[in-house]
C-alpha cells in the first residue's frame, strides 16, 4: 500500500469524516449549552422557558443523538490513539474500528431506554 493512503477511500476515512462531524456537532452543542445555561443570569424567566423546551420529544431524540456523537467520538478517538502510538496500530486499525462500532452499537443499545424513554411515555402513556 503506497504511504499515505491508509484510510482514503475506506472505513477508515469515513471514521476520519464521522469523527470530524461528531467533534463539531459537540462543540455546537457546547457552545449552546453554554448559552442558554447563561441565560438564567439575564432572565429567570426567560431561563425557564428554555428549559420546557428541553423536555420534548424531538429534543429527546436529539439528546439520543448527543449521546451517539460524544460515544463514537469518544471510542473512535481512542483507536485513533492506538493506531497512532501502537506500532501495530496501523495493521490492525480495520479490525479497531469495527470493535469500536461494535462497542457503539452496544452503548447506543443500553442507552435508548434511559435518554427516550421519557419522550416514549409522553408520546404514548405509561
Amino acid at each position: 500500500m503506497p504511504a499515505g493512503t491508509l484510510y482514503r477511500g475506506r472505513e477508515g476515512m469515513w471514521s476520519w469524516v464521522a469523527h470530524r462531524v461528531t467533534g463539531v456537532l459537540i462543540f455546537f452543542f457546547l457552545f449552546v449549552h453554554v448559552l442558554d445555561t447563561a441565560l438564567v443570569r439575564v432572565s429567570p424567566e426567560a431561563y425557564d422557558e428554555v428549559v420546557a423546551t428541553y423536555k420534548t420529544p424531538l429534543v429527546a431524540l436529539l439528546e439520543y443523538g448527543l449521546v451517539a456523537a460524544i460515544l463514537f467520538h469518544a471510542l473512535n478517538g481512542l483507536r485513533v490513539i492506538a493506531v497512532d502510538f501502537w506500532s501495530k496500530g496501523p495493521r490492525y486499525q480495520k479490525q479497531m474500528l469495527w470493535t469500536v462500532m461494535g462497542i457503539w452499537v452496544v452503548l447506543m443499545a443500553g442507552a435508548l431506554y434511559p435518554v427516550l424513554g421519557h419522550a416514549a411515555r409522553e408520546l404514548f402513556g405509561s
